[in-house]
């Protein structure tokens, strides 16, 4: 019996590596890989759903599974992980510390990133800022007419308004026009342009730290999605997928603490990796529903009050039933 040949897209991940390779297979697939940036990935998944599997926003994947729309079925496969506390720059000339946000204007590429949902939680959970504490201006980084992806219905609490026409969120703050700025990317300004930009978190790693201690969170961002249609036609799969994507996975986070050699391309990684594994464990980078129902759970209810879905997302509707459980010798 042949294989099926699908098509994969996923970003360019170490810990995807050995399946990019083919040391790693997907039971009875015949992969089809695209390498490609989070953005074209979600444009073409979440607008004409391209891809036979792939990578998802995690925030976007629980608008459309509350609405009943979502195309792909989810698995628990965490490809992007992040502390997000680097992603929010300010008018280092006007705000101080985070509490000074309240009653400014903030930018931010798209509403309902996933991103913005965990920075949200944090500002609201740990500072005392609330979404509806402060005027959301949304518009593209670079590209002055980036669309919203999904339709969305906020709760009417909500000041959200968009940049003016051909203006960036990048070009705003730089021109003092709003406050802050919180994406998933740096502004794009050029270095030394603008004096007063900054990070909000003089030290955005022990500001990490100090949240990973309180909560015990790992951020999830992406999930891997399967096209609907195949998952019910071949439903032993996502299993398969589950299976290939964590041992792919296993094998990078092994060679990494192999320290003979480094191989990355940054000083000091492997005091860099024993300093994580020291506050997180050493499989910091978990897969699956048991070692993260704590993480998903969080976020779903934060996703639900921040009125990006109309109902609280269980668990068990975004993940195909089979990736709950593995076998085990």
């Amino acid at each position: 019996m042949s294989k099926l040949q699908l098509s994969v897209a996923v970003g360019n991940y170490d810990r995807c590596r050995p399946l990019f390779d083919g040391e790693v297979q997907i039971d009875g697939v015949e992969p089809v890989f695209m390498q490609l940036s989070p953005e074209e990935i979600f444009f073409r998944a979440f607008r004409h759903a391209e891809f036979d599997i792939c990578e998802l926003s995690l925030s976007s994947s629980v608008v459309k599974t509350a609405a009943g729309s979502l195309p792909y079925v989810g698995v628990p496969v965490f490809l992007s992980r992040m502390f997000r506390h680097s992603a929010v720059y300010v008018r280092k000339d006007r705000i101080g510390r985070p509490e000074d946000l309240v009653g400014r204007k903030i930018g931010l590429p798209e509403y309902q990133l996933t991103a913005m949902v965990w920075i949200r939680a944090f500002l609201e959970q740990d500072y005392g800022v609330s979404p509806e504490a402060v005027t959301w201006v949304r518009g593209g980084i670079s590209d002055a007419d980036r669309p919203e992806k999904i339709e969305l219905r906020l709760p009417p609490g909500i000041r959200l308004e968009d940049a003016p026409a051909g203006k960036t969120i990048s070009a705003l703050l730089a021109e003092g026009e709003i406050d802050g700025y919180i994406a998933p990317r740096a502004p794009a300004i050029a270095a030394g342009q603008v004096s007063h930009v900054g990070w909000l978190f003089d030290d955005p790693m022990a500001e990490a730290r100090a949240y990973f201690e309180r909560h015990r969170i790992f951020p999830i961002m992406h999930i891997i999605g399967i096209r609907r249609s195949i998952a019910d036609a071949h439903p032993w799969l996502p299993g398969a997928v589950y299976k290939a994507f964590a041992h792919s996975k296993d094998l990078c986070l092994e060679r990494l603490r192999e320290t003979s050699a480094c191989k990355i391309t940054m000083p000091f990684v492997d005091e860099r990796l024993h300093a994580d594994m020291a506050l997180m464990g050493e499989d910091f980078w978990t897969y699956g529903v048991p070692a993260n129902r704590h993480v998903l759970d969080y976020f779903l209810e934060q996703h639900h009050r921040q009125g990006l879905s109309s109902r609280k997302v269980t668990i068990e509707e975004l993940f195909h039933p089979s990736t709950f459980k593995q076998f085990s010798i």
